[in-house]
């Protein structure tokens, strides 16, 4: 929380995005179908840099405000280490890291591991992700 004075460093407070759906491109469905098996992806369908795509194909993916973040989301509703992709055998889990904001899967804040399934909605800070497995993972992509 900022502090009078703060530094840039600071996380403000943010409150869950409401829901509502939107529609992909051609372009972001044929990416979707051109996952290679192992991998999976996510769709920035809110938020600063809306339409961005990051692929997860590592067997850890970090998510944070922070320079070393794999996935680097640059907004002060994001803590520096906010959260973590794993894989798993049937795909990717996702954990928060104490962040302050919390990390939401179809808007429950969540505790602990929590596994992805096609068309998941993972919201850190003001970013809302959607998650796309690729081909092998779930039969969802």
């Amino acid at each position: 929380m900022s502090t009078p004075g703060g530094s840039d460093d600071d996380t403000n407070m943010f409150p869950a995005i409401d829901a509502d759906t939107e529609e992909m491109s051609a372009s972001d469905i044929s990416a979707v179908e051109s996952l290679p098996e192992g991998s999976a992806m996510l769709l920035v369908q809110r938020g600063p840099d809306a339409g961005s795509r990051f692929l997860l194909d590592a067997e850890q993916v970090s998510v944070g405000r922070h320079p070393s973040s794999d996935i680097f989301l640059d907004d002060i509703s994001v803590s520096r280490r906010h959260a973590v992709f794993t894989r798993r055998d049937r795909g990717y889990v996702v954990s928060d890291l104490g962040s302050l904001n919390g990390t939401y899967v179809n808007r429950d804040r969540i505790d602990g591991d929590i596994a992805l399934n096609g068309g998941d909605e993972v919201q850190i800070g003001k970013y809302r992700l959607i998650y796309f497995p690729g081909s092998s993972q779930d039969g969802s992509a």
